[in-house]
């Protein structure tokens, strides 16, 4: 039987995940074994779980205990808990519920899940040809956009630069609608200090690398030449300043996006769009 809880305030020390919790307390850098990410909607929910993450809680509306998160209950039902009773779905009526800050955002769901392990690098791109690398992208928004864009246009694999907003942030992972755990992802080096020293993994990897910036050397990204290579990887930069002048000069190409009406860039996540489109495995 689904052990379902009724709550009536957001003050019970289980529920901090959800209330009190900051992102970097989630991810307890201390205790990584221990770290929690919220998926947020059912939509979401299941595709985490498809992909195996481990579910600790359920926070819904109860209006949707019969309804859009029925059979996530039932999934949850069979699943090993740490709680003796079973994993935990609290719930309440939705005027109790929009207490929690943006909770009225999330389609009525939230789940804690266990942040799952990190493979290494080689490990993501063993099979790769073609990988996305995200350096520095500090908006989750554009984190989430990104990552649905490589999962939908033939990206094998994404890397992140240790610079970059968390990919299991609550914005990026609802945004991505749950693609972040349909594509194989995670990060290349521990400190700022490491990239872009660590491209030169990529090219022991295989990898011809590509910097998307605008440049007097860009190339077009129909270019033959690049668009003949077996291994690519995608190189994009953060918001406003694009990449970093020592990342531009390590990479094999740099590319362009070719512009009308006098346009000089997109934001990263239709550029990343339409880079994945062009260079992927169509």
């Amino acid at each position: 039987m689904a052990n379902i809880i009724r709550i009536d305030d957001f003050d019970a020390p289980e529920l901090d995940v959800y209330v009190r919790l900051t992102g970097a307390q989630l991810r307890r850098r201390l205790e990584p074994e221990r770290a929690i990410f919220i998926a947020e909607s059912p939509t979401v929910i299941e595709v985490a779980l498809n992909a195996g993450c481990v579910p600790v809680s359920l926070l819904a509306d109860e209006r949707l205990i019969n309804g859009a998160v029925k059979g996530i209950i039932k999934r949850l039902e069979k699943m090993p808990s740490e709680n003796p009773d079973g994993i935990p779905i609290y719930t309440a009526e939705r005027d109790i519920l929009t207490r929690l800050t943006g909770f009225e955002l999330t389609r009525g769901a939230l789940c804690a899940m266990r942040r799952p392990v990190l493979k290494s690098v080689r490990e993501i791109c063993a099979s790769a040809k073609r990988i996305a690398v995200f350096e520095e992208i500090a908006d989750s928004t554009n984190i989430g956009a990104l990552f649905r864009s490589a999962a939908a246009l033939g990206m094998d694999a994404v890397l992140v630069t240790p610079t970059c907003c968390d990919p299991l942030c609550r914005r990026a992972v609802r945004v991505s609608m749950g693609t972040i755990f349909q594509v194989p992802w995670t990060r290349i080096g521990e400190t700022a200090a490491d990239w872009p020293r660590d491209i030169s993994l990529l090219t022991e990897l295989g990898f011809k690398t590509v910097a998307m910036a605008l440049t007097d050397e860009s190339v077009s990204i129909d270019d033959p030449a690049l668009m003949a290579e077996e291994k690519l990887a995608i190189v994009l930069g953060t918001e406003g300043t694009g990449l970093s002048k020592r990342t531009i000069a390590d990479c094999d190409y740099t590319v362009k996006i070719p512009m009308s009406h006098g346009v000089d860039s997109l934001n990263v996540g239709a550029a990343g769009a339409v880079a994945f489109w062009q260079l992927g495995r169509h």
